[in-house]
């Protein structure tokens, strides 16, 4: 009897496959030829399944944004943390500062995805920036839920520009991760007291 090809997971493969390239070489060189190479498969394959690179691409960033509330949720149940919101909120900008593997892969492969959203007219607008409104979005309506500011949307965004700037900061060796979230510690110290 022949073998049954799960195709989403075939799919999820080489989807994984362009992250790691994309980790250790960067998003800019990624090519459909290396990700078969990455993923053991040929470079059909690859098309048979993503018709183009941008197809590829933007598979690869709804699975990046995916792996990224998933470690949320995987911090929140390990560290026993609660659903306050202060608690929620403290999870999700911590998930963002680079200090292990996966974070630092998913914060450069973001960043170049940033870069590459401002020159390819594929990746850019709505495509890229659903996930950031997402969840800016949900951070006010932590922030509203925690009544700690008269101006929640506007705190969410300086929430997700100090999270993405420390971000960079460690990834460029500015600053160690230990440093960058003491900082984040101390701005929410600033708008969310600790009961």
């Amino acid at each position: 009897m022949p073998k049954l090809v799960d195709h989403e997971e075939r799919r999820a493969h080489i989807i994984d496959a362009l992250l790691r390239s994309a980790a250790a070489s960067g998003l800019h060189s990624v090519t459909m030829r290396s990700v078969a190479a990455e993923a053991g498969v040929s470079v059909r394959l690859v098309q048979y399944y993503f018709d183009t690179k941008e197809q590829l691409l933007l598979a690869a960033m709804t699975r990046l944004t995916t792996r990224m509330g998933e470690r949320i949720q995987r911090r929140l149940r390990t560290t026993g943390t609660s659903t306050a919101p202060r608690d929620i909120i403290e999870a999700v900008l911590l998930e963002a500062v680079p200090t292990d593997e996966e974070s630092r892969a998913f914060h450069l492969i973001h960043t170049e995805y940033a870069v590459l959203s401002v020159t390819d007219p594929a990746l850019a607008g709505p495509a890229f920036l659903a996930a950031p409104n997402e969840m800016e979005a949900f951070l006010a309506a932590q922030l509203t839920a925690a009544g700690a500011t008269d101006s929640p949307h506007q705190e969410a965004v300086v929430l997700m520009a100090v999270s993405a700037g420390l971000g960079l900061s460690v990834l460029l060796g500015q600053r160690t991760p230990e440093d960058a979230v003491a900082v984040l510690h101390h701005h929410l110290g600033r708008i969310l007291p600790a009961r």
